[in-house]
């Protein structure tokens, strides 16, 4: 994906644009991690306190449907989400039940965004019935999702081990990527 590096005529068209590059950057590189693993790997849990990649994505989505249906109208914590059971363990689900997960949370995301105008950024909003700008609110979630992107991509690399094929500069490259950008 490349980013619009052209700034819009205003500071909130600019930030809508960003927040939506921004998302896309983080759901793409969870996904060059999904691609990486096998399905079993998405139960994996280094520990009984740690979350599975597939906890994660569940979590994650579970939150997208929450807090950007209705964005703008109603309490971004739904009365019908149940927050903990995002964090239970359903092996159940294979892998194309998970990616179906991620793929529905991130359409929450895109077509609330894809809704919003410039002056929508300064509207109050409410999450769990304490109100913030709706720009807040946005840069709340991205900062909580790189967070659990982080995560993902953490795992799947302590996952695959000397297999893994790094999403970024590999250790050891930065000159020679430098040198060929």
């Amino acid at each position: 994906m490349s980013i619009d590096a052209e700034p819009r005529d205003t500071v909130q068209a600019e930030f809508i644009a960003v927040a939506k590059a921004e998302f896309t950057r983080y759901k793409e590189l969870a996904e060059q991690a999904f691609s990486q693993l096998d399905e079993a790997d998405f139960f994996f849990r280094p520990d009984e306190e740690s979350n599975s990649i597939f906890v994660i994505v569940k979590h994650l989505a579970g939150n997208m449907r929450s807090r950007w249906t209705d964005f703008l109208t109603t309490d971004g914590e739904k009365p019908d989400r149940h927050r903990d059971g995002e964090f239970v363990e359903d092996r159940e689900l294979g892998r194309e039940e998970i990616l179906s997960l991620w793929e529905a949370g991130w359409r929450h995301v895109f077509d609330a965004l894809s809704r919003l105008e410039e002056d929508d950024l300064l509207r109050v909003i409410y999450i769990r019935r304490e109100p913030h700008s709706a720009l807040r609110a946005i840069a709340r979630q991205l900062a909580h999702y790189a967070d659990h992107v982080g995560q993902i991509v953490y795992l799947a690399k302590h996952i695959k081990g000397g297999d893994w094929i790094s999403l970024s500069i590999p250790k050891g490259k930065s000159e020679e990527y430098l040198r060929e950008h």
